[in-house]
């Protein structure tokens, strides 16, 4: 532990010995609390003294402190990469690290606490206060929060799909490159020496994203939105396929963990329905955002794949609300595994707010950049976009039948007389610029517009 590192050699480099106020002057990172926790404990240890009472009591080293601190600073530093020092934490987020940095034996088993979620009334509780809610719309305002939902994502998202994809699956072990990534969404191209489980998580990514983009309108959190989102990203990846898009049957266990999550299957329906009642009732986007990261997990719904569900779930608010999006980048696999621990064994949300405060600016930090780069949308076509997608994804489908013929009949359909000739101009020109990069956004497969490359007049 790094806290009482620091502290242990402070004590050491004072023979004259060092009170409360001292350390505290020394150390302005750690609260009081943690400090005293830190100090009973050393002195528990015998690696410490005190002599003296109440402000007049100081903190001595006891007999060989330099050979035991070589041995002891060895054991806390070794754990001292863990968390990031480039990432800010609060005096309570170090109280948590101080914890969960603590061998697995040494940590209190639990199991899950109702009372957690039950405690939770939204709108009136609030993981983040409102100063912190106004900084983070401060940072991820796009100038484009009064247009239609998903406007911002659908402009980005071509940007998007590579960024998150790439982020997320770095968090859980995946070893592709952001031009592997690029490569891969934008051409099919799996990079070479790689697993196909790698490569098979890239591509789940990126359809769970699209899930969310191309469905904003009905996409909520809900049971059908969160595990069709769980079955999007699980595909091909659970040892049983039957766990795909299901609440769980069966217990799991957390690797490097103390929790013990709910094994039942009736409680965890009941309390993901109650869960996800709650989230729908918030009305902030980001406390949405950040409840979902912190009470999926915690739940542990399904047998797997938990914790990108939250991750990309997060989203979805800042997607309706057109905010930056929050896509990992940069984000240490070690801080956010600290961060989701401190919730799992402490229910404690102050280490992964920090996290995710930092993770926001470093994302928005990114996106703002296009913000000002892109042209501001059409309105035509965002008013008749489902009608343009579905007309092209026919033209390729139909590919015998006459392309002209088939634009026409969808615009005379169902376009106003005054807008005919120029959604029947944006089709046309939308149709000359396909290419396989962009057939997600139609619905089409690979096979199906190489089909029509080979047969179109």
């Amino acid at each position: 532990m790094p806290n009482q590192a620091a502290i242990y050699r402070s004590i050491i480099e004072n023979p004259q010995g060092l009170g409360l106020q001292e350390l505290l002057a020394l150390h302005p990172q750690l609260s009081r609390r943690t400090a005293q926790r830190i100090i009973s404990e050393m002195i528990q240890a015998g690696s410490i003294t005190a002599l003296g009472a109440a402000r007049a009591r100081k903190y001595h080293a006891a007999n060989n402190q330099k050979n035991m601190l070589r041995a002891s600073e060895q054991n806390y530093l070794a754990n001292s990469t863990s968390f990031p020092q480039h990432i800010p934490v609060s005096a309570d987020s170090a109280d948590i690290l101080a914890y969960i940095d603590q061998p697995v034996h040494a940590r209190k088993p639990v199991g899950y606490q109702r009372d957690f979620l039950a405690s939770y009334q939204p709108n009136e509780t609030f993981y983040l206060p409102a100063t912190l809610r106004q900084q983070l719309y401060r940072i991820g305002n796009t100038s484009k929060t009064n247009m239609p939902a998903g406007t911002y994502s659908r402009a980005i998202l071509n940007r998007l799909l590579i960024d998150l994809s790439w982020a997320s699956s770095q968090l859980e072990g995946n070893t592709y490159s952001r031009q592997d990534t690029r490569k891969l969404i934008e051409h099919g191209n799996a990079a070479t020496g790689k697993a196909a489980l790698e490569t098979q998580m890239i591509l789940n990514h990126k359809t769970a994203i699209e899930l969310l983009v191309q469905n904003i309108d009905t996409a909520a959190f809900d049971r059908y939105t969160i595990l069709n989102l769980h079955s999007a990203l699980s595909e091909n990846l659970l040892p049983n396929p039957e766990d795909e898009g299901r609440v769980r049957q069966h217990a799991v266990d957390i690797s490097q963990s103390v929790y013990r999550p709910l094994a039942a299957p009736q409680q965890l329906e009941e309390l993901l329905s109650e869960l996800l009642a709650k989230a729908n009732e918030i009305t902030d986007p980001f406390e949405q955002s950040f409840f979902i990261m912190v009470h999926l997990p915690y739940l542990q719904p399904f047998a797997d794949i938990n914790k990108r569900t939250s991750r990309l779930a997060a989203n979805l608010p800042l997607f309706r609300a057109n905010l930056c999006p929050l896509t990992f980048l940069d984000v240490p696999e070690a801080a956010y595994s600290r961060a989701t621990l401190g919730v799992y064994e402490m229910t404690r949300v102050e280490l992964l707010r920090d996290l995710y405060v930092w993770a926001y600016e470093r994302s928005s930090q990114e996106y703002l950049t296009i913000t000002q780069e892109l042209a501001e949308p059409n309105p035509l076509r965002l008013q008749w976009r489902e009608l343009i997608k579905n007309t092209i994804r026919q033209v390729v489908l139909q590919a015998g039948n006459s392309a002209l013929g088939i634009i026409q009949h969808a615009v005379q359909t169902h376009v106003e007389a005054q807008y005919r000739a120029e959604v029947q101009a944006l089709i046309i020109e939308e149709l000359r610029r396909i290419h396989e990069g962009v057939l997600a956004r139609y619905g089409l497969r690979l096979s199906e517009y190489q089909a029509w490359l080979k047969r179109k007049p």
